[in-house]
């Protein structure tokens, strides 16, 4: 321990020096911001693949020679065989398919982002760092959902771990707040924090060009929150267990604002992180990202604007029946892009705030729980379908705050089985979305938030959780549950 506190003293001694006096009127509001300086223009596309073909061959390297994983002991014949086999529907885990496979797309995403690229010229970058990691970066058969999660729900989680990490970022800072503003934002983004370092960024101090956000242009809302939650099994209210949760979510940028015009200029995000071992660590995250939107109308009395926006969901839940497969819920939306309309109401009455979303979204990649298949490490289904979210704020002036989220997923799974003795098949090469199906999925969640001072509110929240899904070859099956939570929560 003594070690690693020496080696963070050394760090902040050397790198991070005690600030010194700073000029009067340096900070002129049009030399402060990054992207005022000429030098930050630069696109280096060599770099950028560089980075992202090194990030498989060390993933691969970690993964053969310090962890001695069978598949990932590639040669030139399983390369080949890989490209002449095609691709097929694997049977990972639930989160490493629907969650950690996005965010690894984030890190080829962010290879190009960080080195000068817009978001549109990295989106390649995301999708050719997956299909070389799929063909020529373990001995299993290529997977096409691999292909698509990571490049979609990476360019989703990319572009937003992007943006974040520009908001912890002051080149002007020195000392311990330096240090922890730069990791900080390393924690955010890798991808940011390693170019930094070999940059020079990391290490070097400005008094002009040295912030990465502008708030007035792009107010940015923070809150947390911290408190229980009680998870039913199957609706039975005495059949449950209690899980400490802390809830972090963030809303980017004025949706309103005319002279933004960019993707992801406004966005919202929401993670659910669990804080005992019986649930997953994280357990839900919701992510929101406008592509394009027009304003309609922005009066006193209403504003509206439609939009295209990209959508990341992902609920995760674990048994908490002792030895029972029965997960009260999972639910994925990888990969999906829709339309949306957003609308405001003036003050009325008693009335702070009246807000309105409306979504629809065709899924190209989504998963949902299975009552049957189970291979390897999967107990879901995968497939394609569509979309429908909707959320109402009331807000009342010094009293709280009501809420209503209502969500509805319809996944179907085209290739499923067909009657065969797959005892026979090796499971690798089973090449199934899961069981042959169609499930519908609706979530509700009301949430009622007491004010107790301008930055902090007590919140009571509650999810209800209800599928119903049809299998071709197996019976029926409509599964319901809920979650309740008790929170204290933050917002700044």
């Amino acid at each position: 321990m003594k070690k690693y506190l020496l080696i963070i003293l050394l760090y902040v001694s050397v790198f991070c020096p005690v600030e010194a006096q700073i000029p009067q009127n340096i900070f002129d509001h049009d030399t402060v911001f990054v992207w005022d300086n000429p030098q930050k223009h630069k696109q280096n596309i060599l770099v950028a693949t560089i980075q992202t073909v090194g990030l498989n061959i060390f993933v691969n390297s970690f993964d053969r020679f310090i962890l001695n994983e069978d598949f990932a002991k590639i040669s030139s014949h399983s390369v080949k065989h890989n490209i002449e086999y095609g691709f097929v529907w694997d049977n990972d885990k639930f989160a490493t398919n629907l969650f950690f496979h996005p965010y690894h797309g984030n890190l080829y995403f962010n290879a190009a982002r960080c080195n000068g690229l817009s978001f549109i010229e990295s989106m390649p970058f995301a999708f050719c760092g997956s299909l070389m990691w799929e063909t020529c970066g373990e001995i299993e058969p290529p997977a096409i959902n691999d292909l698509i999660a990571t490049t979609i729900g990476g360019i989703c989680l990319g572009e937003i771990t992007y943006r974040l990490s520009d908001l912890v970022l002051d080149e002007s800072s020195q000392g311990w707040e330096r240090f922890f503003r730069e990791f900080l934002a390393t924690a955010i983004s890798p991808m940011k924090g390693l170019n930094r370092l070999i940059n020079g960024e990391m290490h070097s101090h400005h008094y002009n060009y040295y912030k990465y956000h502008d708030y007035e242009t792009n107010p940015v809302r923070f809150f947390a929150t911290s408190g229980d939650r009680y998870l039913c099994d199957h609706a039975h209210f005495t059949k449950g267990t209690h899980n400490p949760f802390i809830d972090l979510g963030v809303e980017y940028g004025d949706v309103f604002y005319k002279e933004n015009k960019t993707p992801y200029d406004y966005f919202t995000l929401d993670v659910t992180m669990g804080l005992s071992t019986n649930q997953p660590l994280i357990s839900h995250v919701s992510l929101l990202g406008r592509l394009w939107a027009i304003n309609l109308q922005t009066g006193t009395d209403m504003k509206i604007q439609f939009g295209l926006f990209q959508n990341f969901n992902y609920y995760n839940s674990e048994s908490f029946i002792e030895n029972s497969d029965d997960r009260p819920y999972r639910i994925s939306e990888a990969a999906s892009v829709g339309t949306g309309i957003i609308y405001e109401f003036s003050k009325s009455n008693n009335i702070a705030k009246l807000k309105q979303r409306l979504f629809a979204n065709l899924i190209l990649l989504g998963g949902s729980a299975s009552d049957y298949y189970r291979y390897i490490d999967r107990d879901y289904n995968m497939g394609s379908g569509f979309s429908a979210r909707m959320n109402t704020y009331i807000e009342f002036a010094h009293s709280g705050a009501f809420s209503l989220n209502a969500e509805y997923y319809r996944i179907f799974t085209f290739k499923g089985y067909e009657q065969k003795d797959y005892t026979r098949i090796n499971p690798l090469y089973l090449n199934a979305q899961g069981d042959k199906s169609t499930a519908s999925l609706f979530v509700v969640n009301p949430k009622i938030e007491f004010f107790l001072s301008e930055s902090t509110d007590l919140e009571l929240n509650a999810y209800y959780f209800l599928r119903n899904t049809q299998y071709k070859y197996f019976k029926d099956v409509e599964s319901q549950t809920f979650e309740l939570r008790l929170g204290l929560n933050y917002h700044f």
